[in-house]
């Protein structure tokens, strides 16, 4: 993968970050065409992009991706690894089962104050007990089955999305298996984002393919 424009913006407060928790939500795997994703997304007007190294986190291609990420007025969010994300100039990090922090937010709160915060949830018994001082935002899923994440677990469906979005005054951010068709259904659940990486990845034309998902996602509005 090539170097990310270079871009020296800071990151944006922690509340004025809250404020960009809407709307869809990009996942990018470190892959070869990483860069080209990323600036698809963006160009179709995705405002929240997370980086995705499940192989090992590259903290050069990390910080060039939160450059790129600002350059287009975008939250930029660090996978798993809080340390990393804080370093490389990222918004934010999004932790799931087995990262560090994940069972103490309030730890990585006091670290990094102004971090976007987000956890990876199955049930609306965790929404209920989630720490809404240290936590931003809590991603839900698998909501469709996909072959993005191979620990995802059964669907929960729509119906288990707005049971979890019932459960918790923290915006919720729907993942697994979601397309451009299925966005209407999703945010008529309660989801305040929805988040995607195969529907971008996987497509003949990502830019296309990212069009219509931020399309799709503002035709479903309320």
């Amino acid at each position: 993968m090539g170097a990310f424009a270079p871009d020296e913006k800071e990151t944006v407060t922690r509340e004025a970050a809250r404020a960009l928790l809407h709307g869809p939500y990009a996942i990018v795997n470190e892959t070869s065409g990483a860069r080209a994703l990323v600036e698809a997304a963006l160009a179709a007007g995705f405002r929240i992009v997370q980086y995705r190294a499940k192989e090992g986190i590259d903290r050069a291609r990390l910080r060039a991706f939160a450059d790129l990420a600002h350059a287009s007025g975008a939250l930029a969010i660090g996978n798993d690894d809080w340390r990393a994300a804080r370093e490389a100039g990222c918004d934010g990090v999004h932790l799931g089962p087995g990262d560090d922090g994940f069972e103490d937010p309030a730890r990585v709160r006091a670290a990094w104050p102004e971090a976007i915060v987000g956890l990876s949830i199955g049930s609306p018994d965790e929404a209920r007990l989630a720490d809404l001082g240290a936590v931003d935002y809590l991603g839900v899923g698998a909501v469709f089955a996909t072959a993005s994440k191979a620990d995802a677990g059964a669907p929960i469906a729509l119906a288990g999305l707005r049971a979890l979005a019932d459960a918790t005054d923290l915006p919720i951010c729907a993942i697994g298996g979601i397309t451009a068709e299925r966005l209407a259904g999703v945010r008529a659940s309660g989801a305040a984002m929805a988040a995607t990486i195969a529907a971008i990845e996987k497509a003949a034309d990502p830019a296309e393919a990212a069009r219509r998902f931020v399309a799709a996602w503002k035709s479903a509005a309320p």
